[in-house]
Parts: C-alpha cells; sequence; structure tokens
C-alpha cells in the first residue's frame, strides 16, 4: 500500500518505501507515530493561533505591559483554547483508537 500524509504546509508526501518489507505490527507502529506527529502538529497551530487570536482581541495600546483588564481577557481567551484543545485532543485520539 501507498500512504499519503498532509504535512504542515498542505503537500502530500508519499511514504511507500520500505513499508511493504515491514510486519504488520511495524506497520501499525509506523502509522500510529506518523499520526501522533500530526496530532502534534496540530496542536501547536492551535497554540499558535491561540496566542496570536488572544493577544489581537485583549492587547491595547497601553504601552509595553498588558493591563488589569488586557490580562484578565488573555486568561479567559486562554482558558476557553484550551478547554477547546482538550476536546479535540480527545475526539483525536478516539479516532485514532477506532483506525
Amino acid at each position: 500500500p501507498i500512504f499519503f500524509f498532509l504535512n504542515p504546509q498542505r503537500k502530500k508526501i508519499k511514504m511507500d518505501g520500505g513499508l511493504g518489507s515491514l510486519t504488520p505490527d511495524q506497520r501499525q507502529a509506523v502509522m500510529m507515530q506518523a499520526q501522533q506527529e500530526a496530532n502534534q502538529q496540530i496542536m501547536q497551530a492551535m497554540m499558535d493561533k491561540m496566542v496570536l487570536s488572544c493577544f489581537k482581541k485583549c492587547a491595547g495600546t497601553s504601552g509595553d505591559r498588558l493591563d488589569t483588564k488586557e490580562q484578565s481577557c488573555m486568561a479567559m481567551c486562554q482558558d476557553r483554547y484550551l478547554e477547546t484543545r482538550e476536546q479535540v485532543q480527545q475526539a483525536l485520539q478516539k479516532r485514532q483508537g477506532m483506525s
């Protein structure tokens, strides 16, 4: 079989070299590793987006420090993102367990 994965730049990567010579357990381990790496990339992208999005939403023009209101906004914004991250992570783990 030939497998295709999307890397962070959304390009397909063909993975056929050597997989045919692996045992079924080894192939499954390779696939699990690839899935875990993809999940980590998804989570990192979500964290990066959280930082940018919350900062744009909460940071004003009060200088080089966040005031109390901005800090509170950042904390609540990050909490919402982290709750979402947890839900996404659980869904990914559930999906991974189904494959």
